[in-house]
Formats: C-alpha cells, structure tokens, sequence
C-alpha cells in the first residue's frame, strides 16, 4: 500500500507550524501575554493611525528610518565597545543575521490551495446571490448592500480597519467574561430576526422556507 502523502514528515511538520502559528493568535486576541499584546496592539494602531494621517509611502519611509536609526546606533555603540574592552563578540545582531525567516513552501501551498477554495465558494456564492436562485436570499444581500453605502457614507476604509483592530482585540476578551449574557441576548436577537424572515418568506410567492 502506498503512504499517504499527507502523512509525510514535511506535511507534519507544516501543520505543526499552522497550528502553532494559530495559537499565537489567539494568545494575542485574548491577551495572554500583556505585553506581548500591547506592543503588537499599540504598533498596529499607531501604523493605522499614522496612514489616515500621512501616505503609505511617507509612513514606510518614517518607520524603516526609525528602524535603521536604532539598529545603527546600536551596531557602532557595540563596535565601539567592543574595541574598548578588546573583546571579540562579533556582529551584535549575528543571531538574527543566522536566523532562518523564509517562508516554507508547503506552508505557501497549503494557504494558497486555502485561498483559493474560499475565493470559488465567494463566487459561486456572488453568483447565486445576483442571479436570484433564491429570492429571500437576494433580498437580504441587498439590505446589507443598501446599509454598507451609508457605513461607506460616515467612514471610510481605513476608519472601519481601525474599528475592526480595536474590535479584534476588545471584542475575545468582553466575550470571555460575559459569554453568557451575549449568548442569552444573541440568542433572542437571533429568534426574532428568524421570525420576521420566516413571516416575509410566507408573503412572498414561491419564497419557501429553508429547511434547517
């Protein structure tokens, strides 16, 4: 019998590195590590916020200026040291240098075929929506178009990106501790919503409900 190919120590090795990769995500959403979160959290707002200020080219160019100033300074203040005390430590940021940062292919290949699954199910899905296979479900699709164009009225891409990174990282921690009361209120929410849907299905012709 021949061995699964999914089974080979490189795919194993891949998704151990997926799956790390996800619970390091999650450790930041839900604050984890305080600071870890808060520099990650703080740098991405500041980015953001420096961008709906200056242009991406302005921004870029500040931030590796930053950088290079710091990793400057340290370079010739260790080589000045080092020649001070006669000592032979070598490249301060050899560890980095020696470091591997290349991303793996099977890593590529396994988010790239991820992509492109969820890219087939959006347009088939944009399909069925614009060519009305069902009624009910293009009616909805076109409340949330016609709510979006006065979302896109009062606030712009890079508004709603600040908003959603401050909701990614409020809105783990707010449902951990409150899990219960969301769900409760989530949940009656949810019935009503159902109710309306079920009581428009049933005026419309040839609109049947969705069997669960």
């Amino acid at each position: 019998m021949h061995a699964n190919s999914d089974n080979t120590p490189s795919a194993t090795a891949s998704g151990m590195e997926i799956k790390h990769w996800k619970e390091q995500v999650v450790d930041l959403l839900y604050w984890r590590d305080l600071q870890r979160t808060g520099v990650v959290f703080g740098a991405s707002l500041f980015l953001l916020l420096s961008l709906s200020v200056c242009s991406i080219i302005s921004v870029i160019s500040y931030v590796a200026l930053a950088l290079l100033s710091v990793t400057i300074s340290f370079r010739i203040y260790k080589g000045i040291l080092q020649a001070v005390q006669k000592s032979e430590d070598g490249h301060p940021f050899k560890m980095y240098l020696d470091k591997d940062v290349g991303i793996s292919s099977e890593l590529v290949h396994k988010y790239g075929d991820t992509a492109l699954a969820h890219f087939n199910s959006l347009i088939k899905e944009l399909r069925r929506l614009f060519l009305v296979e069902d009624l009910v479900d293009s009616l909805k699709f076109a409340v949330l178009m016609w709510i979006l164009t006065y979302v896109g009225a009062l606030f712009n891409g890079l508004t709603l990106l600040i908003l959603g990174l401050i909701g990614a990282f409020s809105w783990p921690v707010i449902y951990e501790k409150h899990q219960a009361q969301i769900d409760h209120y989530y949940g009656l929410v949810n019935k009503q919503i159902k109710d309306v849907l079920g009581k428009i299905q049933a005026k419309i012709p040839g609109a049947k409900p969705k069997t669960e």
